[in-house]
């Protein structure tokens, strides 16, 4: 299959914008709750209609600051109640949010800030405040900076200053944004190069989720719950955003990633956003504990059991169907408790999840609903719906979207969310958008005969040996990234003999592997990565990672790093993917030792 189209279910009007589903709920279903903010004395709701009127205040106060129509608004803040609030209210008055990592540096808060020409921004805390000053000098065009923590916050400074402009003039400005409008300049975070500004309108955000939301509606729905814990800043947790807006869902918000246990049993989510390397992390840590606690066997056997009664697909003979209601209460009700012990379904997407892992979440009870997609295309393109699942793809075209595979086997994407450009660079998007507007995604796949795609792998990232074998590295990291004691991998080997691997070790499963191995108590991974006992469990990993290659692509050698990458030392993006290249470079002699260069 070289094409597959799935037709739209909604078409945007011209003089639609993300903000009406905000005026449309306020009106008919004034006293929905749509969002619940935590304060120290547990969560309060917010109604459709609370929600409006303090947009609309907002709103007031960006228009008594001077903000225009077009004009570019910084948003740099970790995931919270305001972060939503501003957002609309920005685009409330016709203006274009930018949105910033909060862990970002000053380098590239100044690139970001300068390249779209803000003239405002909103900034979190203190740090920020300090980050974004220490670049303030070369921001010429930058007037407005505003702080949500601290002794007068943002959001009560707009309303104060806000308060003399009439709601007219508010309905005024909202009312003449129209879909082919900008809404946002999202700066890619990049795993190569200098970040660039996807420039998407309010048509191709609107038409993603228009289309893909109804494919959810079992549980992204007026009666659902979800708390959104990944970065707004990044396009797909923006989607979802957009998403608990246009179907009335209740959504809370939540920052810390350390805390998110007991936030999730406290606020019982029917379903959630997550990416994989979270996915990777609950099952990595359970098993690790069943381990620990000399219930290791119980619970492989409970992995094996899922695996297949998932596989089986409702189809299960009567032995394992008893072993699964066994394993159930043995088991599954434990990790279906860790997300709340309500969730119904777990949208993924940013990085694959894999097979495998995608049929264990299955088989205990928490579908987990992988997608695809990429900034430029707001996010999604396609996704696995509830009643259209193939676990191992990422699902058939969104509604409105058509899929195709170019004769090297690149996909390309087509449809009203694919956006039309990189902001003020020509030269980028002439690199990506064709003449008949298909966006090239610098991606791999294939479709199958009904429409859902398989990545096969980065067409940049294709590995080509010495001998001339073409290796796509994804399928050899993710399954490698399955093992518990593995935290992240990098494949290498191009014009190189054969394939080699770099393996990190996860800092938080190491210390119990270290105790079980009868390693000193203070021993680091630095100290053991040369360790037998240590090479040869991640031997064992990179042995069944080969098992889904051939010969020719396996990873012969592999060199243990002594420390994890992070996005702190500029080796992860802050949606958790690998910069390559900075990988490449920095531990260049360890590549180098595998081949005895």
């Amino acid at each position: 299959m070289r094409e597959y189209s799935v037709p739209a279910i909604v078409t945007i009007g011209a003089s639609q914008n993300l903000t009406d589903p905000v005026w449309n709920n306020a009106a008919g279903h004034p006293d929905d709750v749509q969002f619940r903010r935590k304060g120290p004395n547990g969560w309060t709701d917010v109604t459709c209609r609370a929600f409006r009127d303090e947009v609309v205040d907002v709103a007031r106060g960006l228009i008594a600051a001077g903000i225009e129509p077009g004009d570019r608004v910084g948003l740099m803040s970790r995931t919270r109640y305001e972060w939503t609030l501003i957002d609309y209210a920005i685009w409330t008055v016709g203006a274009v949010t930018v949105p910033i990592y909060e862990t970002s540096s000053g380098e590239q808060v100044a690139w970001i800030l300068s390249d779209s020409g803000a003239v405002a921004c909103v900034v979190e805390t203190d740090e920020h405040s300090e980050t974004l000053e220490s670049v303030r000098g070369g921001l010429d065009v930058l007037t407005q900076v505003w702080q949500i923590d601290g002794g007068r916050p943002a959001v009560t400074m707009l309303k104060e200053s806000g308060a003399g402009v009439e709601t007219a003039q508010v309905e005024a400005r909202r009312t003449a944004t129209g879909a082919d409008d900008l809404a946002t300049i999202i700066y890619t975070s990049g795993t190569t190069g200098r970040p660039k500004g996807c420039a998407l309108t309010h048509r191709n955000m609107y038409t993603d989720i228009a289309n893909a939301a109804p494919g959810f509606a079992d549980f992204i729905n007026p009666h659902g719950r979800t708390l959104l814990f990944l970065p707004l800043a990044h396009a797909l947790a923006r989607l979802i955003q957009i998403g608990v807006v246009q179907t009335r869902a209740t959504m809370g918000h939540h920052h810390d990633v350390k805390t998110l246990v007991p936030a999730l049993a406290e606020f019982r989510p029917t379903f959630l956003l997550s990416v994989p390397r979270v996915f990777e992390k609950v099952y990595n840590t359970a098993k690790q504990r069943a381990h620990a606690d000399g219930k290791g066997a119980i619970f492989d056997r409970a992995e094996r059991v899922a695996i297949n009664y998932s596989r089986h697909d409702g189809h299960a003979g009567v032995l394992l169907s008893l072993q699964h209601a066994l394993f159930d209460r043995l088991v599954y009700g434990k990790l279906r408790a860790a997300l709340g012990g309500e969730c119904a379904g777990v949208i993924s997407g940013g990085a694959p999840l894999g097979e495998r892992l995608g049929h264990f979440f299955n088989g205990i009870g928490i579908p987990v609903y992988e997608g695809y997609g990429l900034t430029e295309t707001s996010p999604v393109s396609s996704v696995n719906m509830p009643g259209k699942v193939r676990i191992g793809t990422i699902g058939p075209p969104v509604p409105g979207a058509t899929l195709r595979i170019a004769d090297d086997g690149e996909i390309l994407i087509k449809g009203d969310h694919v956006f039309s450009g990189y902001w003020r660079n020509e030269v980028a998007t002439k690199e990506v958008l064709d003449a008949d507007g298909w966006f090239h995604s610098g991606d791999m796949g294939e479709l199958d005969k009904d429409g859902f795609l398989r990545i096969t792998g980065r067409k940049k990232e294709i590995i080509v040996t010495a001998g001339g074998k073409n290796v796509a590295p994804a399928v050899l990291e993710d399954r490698l990234r399955a093992h518990p004691l593995v935290s992240q991998c990098v494949v290498v080997g191009d014009g190189k003999p054969f394939i080699g691997a770099l393996i990190t070790i996860d800092p938080e499963a190491f210390p119990a592997w270290r105790d079980g191995a009868g390693k000193p108590a203070d021993a680091t991974v630095s100290d053991l990565r040369e360790d037998d006992a240590l090479r040869a469990e991640v031997r064992n990993a990179v042995n069944e990672a080969n098992l889904a290659v051939s010969k020719a692509e396996a990873i012969r050698e592999f060199r243990i790093l002594p420390n994890d990458f992070t996005e702190a030392n500029g080796e992860m993006t802050p949606s958790l993917k690998v910069k390559r290249n900075v990988v490449l470079k920095e531990y260049a002699d360890e590549i180098a030792a595998i081949y005895g260069d």
